[in-house]
């Protein structure tokens, strides 16, 4: 009879269920950055190939991981995310060298555009990445001055999907 009773009561009242978590990171505001996933071989202006980068979503979609090998031997990692407390994108960037970058902006449509802290009399980085029509990506690494005036060109690279990526 007891059990009779249970097994009534756990058809009335079934057992609580944890409903399924939002996706946290599934907005458009942290699909900003999502042009650049692939697996990409980098080319300078002049069509040299410079490097690889494969470029992947982790963490059910919040951080964008970059990892570069470059021709000349050369490799860096970087950890890109939205943040939604000040609504910026952020990059963390760590070479092999032991260089280290934080960078911080704003994705548009089809761009992505993130810089250094600046400070007073300090020059500081700025990295524009842009969406071609071909389905390319541009990444362009301008040096600006305190006044924000570009003073040098660190990097240009043109990326183009692994043709052997599935």
């Amino acid at each position: 009879m007891k059990t009779l009773i249970l097994l009534i009561s756990l058809s009335i009242f079934p057992f609580p269920t944890i409903e399924a978590q939002e996706c946290a990171c599934c907005s458009a505001d942290f699909r900003g950055f999502d042009f650049w996933i692939g697996d990409w071989e980098v080319y300078n202006p002049e069509g040299k190939k410079i490097g690889e980068n494969k470029v992947i979503a982790l963490e059910d979609h919040c951080i964008i991981a970059e990892n570069w090998t470059g021709a000349s031997g050369g490799s860096g990692k970087s950890f890109n995310y939205f943040d939604k407390n000040d609504h910026t994108w952020n990059q963390l960037w760590i070479s092999n060298t032991g260089n280290i970058l934080k960078l911080k902006g704003t994705a548009s449509e089809s761009k992505m555009v993130l810089q250094s802290e600046q400070k007073p009399g300090e020059v500081h980085n700025k990295i524009t990445w842009t969406l071609n029509d071909d389905g390319s990506v541009t990444q362009l690494w301008e040096v600006l001055d305190a006044n924000g005036k570009v003073t040098q060109k660190a990097f240009e690279g043109i990326y183009r999907k692994n043709i052997t990526e599935k």
